[in-house]
């Protein structure tokens, strides 16, 4: 399943979000298409887990904001993804916070077998319903449309039900000084309980959150095991933060 949309399927998308009671007929006019043409773009929006289906329409899946942050920096996200999806073996247990950028490494997890995820995150669902090998827990709580994500009291209780070999987790900012840092205290907790639970902490973030601070701090560094980012770390900051306790990959 790919995340990428046609010039047609993001116009959709955005019309959708501004007045999701529009029609086949509404869309195909809006598009200068047939009504054929409009329902094959909403059947594949759907099956890339973008709207649900509805009788004669489509409403969108995500808020408005994800479907913003899954637009920024795409390339970088998905070598990212791919890249810690390269560190998850036949049979491994793991836990995937919620976030743009984690969701995707589910996306290269095909052909693996017997895999486990314990995540919070709802954007992980599509590639788990296309991926029968993978089995995905996902935790209660309360839910965050903004961030697709579940959070809270009930969350925390149940990640500590489980034990896993590795937990990806992101972050809003990351730097030596103040480490991993978020806006969303809920957030917080997650990343901070994932981390417990698991043998070693991978982070993936995008270059573009180094020397970013949050309103909470989350993690120092020294939690980290692996930092996974895009190739546009300045060199000088790899030269610093590599060592044989925090590895650095870039792709």
């Amino acid at each position: 399943m790919t995340m990428q949309l046609s010039e047609r399927e993001s116009k959709i998308l955005q019309l959708l979000t501004e007045d999701s009671s529009l029609s086949l007929t509404d869309l195909g006019r809006e598009l200068s298409v047939s009504v054929v043409t409009a329902r094959s773009d909403l059947d594949s929006l759907a099956d890339k887990g973008f709207i649900i289906r509805t009788r004669g329409g489509g409403i969108p899946a995500f808020h408005p904001s994800i479907r913003d942050r899954q637009k920024q920096r795409v390339d970088e996200k998905n070598r990212i993804a791919r890249e810690a999806a390269s560190l998850i073996e036949n049979g491994d247990t793991i836990m995937i916070e919620a976030g743009t950028t984690t969701a995707l490494i589910a996306k290269y997890l095909l052909g693996r077998r017997d895999i486990t995820i314990v995540s919070n995150s709802a954007l992980i669902i599509p590639y788990a319903r296309s991926n029968p090998s993978l089995i995905l827990i996902s935790v209660g709580g309360e839910f965050k449309p903004p961030t697709e994500s579940f959070v809270g009291p009930l969350s925390l209780r149940e990640l500590e039900q489980y034990h896993v070999r590795t937990a990806f987790v992101g972050t809003d900012g990351f730097a030596e000084d103040f480490g991993l840092t978020t806006h969303l205290t809920e957030g917080a907790e997650i990343v901070k309980k994932m981390s417990e639970q698991a043998e070693r902490t991978v982070l993936v973030a995008d270059s573009s959150k180094y020397g970013r601070a949050g309103f909470v701090r989350v993690l120092p560094l020294s939690r980290i095991n692996i930092l996974i980012t895009d190739n546009n770390l300045d060199p000088g900051i790899y030269e610093r933060l590599q060592s044989p306790e925090f590895s650095i990959r870039l792709v």
